[in-house]
């Protein structure tokens, strides 16, 4: 093993020792300093700022440390986790002239921390430390550089487009195997459709005031951009648990709140229906948001009916008020058909019309029609006492002639409310 040369020392101690003894407060520093200097990074969700920008500069100051240590520039492989850290900054949106700059702050911020206490009699030292903390800084704005524009140029590639021409291509129905070809793929005999419903993150709701620039409209743009590289991050990490699933390509068109993925999957459902419902827990809790997904199988050409029929599922979960999660056809296959237009249902959804303007009366229906008619789970529910759940029963049966009580009644609720709860068949 090679033996370091003699350490650099400021006050006495081993320059890299002082960094490496106080890296919990000089990170935390650092990153106070970055947010104060460079107010684009204030605009970071929490989550990203207190995750990924904290381990990016605990990181940076332990790759100086060892570069202090053993006096040489940082190699190629300890560059590599900063490397990935920009592809991930370039997926997100964030410009690679404020990463830039957050790296010159964040290395000034701690270099100006363990130097406060710097003699005279250290300038040798000093001027030696401060050549290679610069070089460090170069090696990292290059790696980071060169990373981030490689994963741009990779984002709006010929290869990227010839797949996402190959989505439409799919979805549309027209010239799939000539798009298919032009992307180097080959079709496979059946996909796996999935139309999500995306729930917020909770950084996207984030906090719309002006802080500290205490700027009303500076804020609401602060928020804007904070939501809008909080919901970037969601999909990134949907997309790449997706991407998990099967080794083919995975094909998919998300935003914020929706989107659709196709899957290559050419088994019964026997075999892939666990796996699709592990799959769609697991890019729920990597978005860290409620998801619900429509699943149909379809072999190429019926892809696009599929695609419809998917989201048509994910509506129906919506409308009837069911948990977030995977559903098939024939998990909803009553309240789909009920949601179906026909000429009854206007007429169903209208026996609710009594109730559009007493939403605890409708809320107090739906509890209980969906939690098996126990009144004390109703009450549960809702929040309130079993006997304030019958008295909002009896008052349903006075306006609308549906009595939860009488067996007969029940199809029929049930039925008003899938209607009710479609959009286009609710009274006005």
């Amino acid at each position: 093993m090679a033996e370091h040369p003699p350490p650099l020392l400021i006050a006495g101690t081993p320059v890299h020792e002082r960094l490496l003894g106080r890296l919990p407060q000089l990170s935390k520093a650092v990153i106070e300093g970055i947010l104060r200097q460079v107010p684009y990074y204030r605009q970071l969700p929490p989550e990203e700022v207190d995750g990924d920008i904290r381990q990016v500069v605990r990181e940076s100051l332990r790759t100086i440390a060892a570069a202090l240590r053993e006096q040489r520039l940082p190699e190629p492989p300890e560059l590599a986790w900063f490397a990935e850290s920009a592809v991930r900054r370039a997926e997100e949106g964030i410009p690679l002239d404020m990463v830039l700059d957050a790296y010159h702050v964040g290395l000034h911020e701690g270099w100006r921390l363990i130097t406060a206490d710097a003699a005279p009699e250290d300038a040798a030292g000093l001027r030696r430390t401060t050549d290679l903390a610069l070089g460090c800084l170069r090696a990292l704005t290059s790696a980071v550089t060169s990373a981030y524009n490689e994963q741009l140029r990779a984002m709006y590639s010929q290869d990227q487009g010839n797949r996402h021409l190959l989505l439409s291509a799919l979805l549309s129905g027209d010239g799939a195997e000539a798009a298919a070809e032009r992307a180097g793929v080959r079709l496979p005999a059946g996909f796996l459709v999935l139309a999500l419903r995306i729930g917020e993150h909770e950084d996207e709701r984030g906090d719309e005031g002006g802080g500290e620039r205490g700027d009303a409209q500076a804020g609401e743009h602060a928020a804007d951009i904070r939501s809008g590289i909080a919901a970037r991050r969601k999909l990134r990490r949907l997309q790449a648990e997706a991407g998990r699933f099967t080794d083919a390509p995975v094909l998919s068109r998300l935003d914020a709140g929706e989107g659709v993925v196709l899957l290559p999957e050419g088994r019964d459902e026997a075999a892939w229906w666990p796996e699709v419902r592990a799959l769609v827990r697991r890019m729920g809790e990597a978005a860290g948001a409620a998801l619900t997904a429509g699943v149909c199988h379809a072999a190429p050409r019926e892809v696009p009916r599929a695609a419809e029929r998917a989201k048509e599922i994910t509506e129906v979960v919506r409308v009837t008020d069911r948990p977030p999660g995977p559903y098939r056809l024939t998990d909803v296959l009553l309240d789909y058909q009920l949601s179906r237009t026909t000429d009854a249902s206007p007429e169903l959804a209208a026996l609710l019309r009594p109730l559009a303007d007493r939403p605890e009366l409708l809320a107090t229906l739906h509890t209980h029609m969906t939690g098996g008619l126990n009144r004390r789970a109703t009450a549960a529910a809702l929040h309130v006492h079993p006997n304030t759940v019958d008295y909002r029963l009896r008052r349903v049966a006075v306006l609308t002639g549906l009595d939860t009580t009488t067996s007969a009644h029940l199809p029929l609720i049930a039925a008003a409310l899938t209607a009710f709860a479609t959009p286009e068949h609710r009274p006005l």
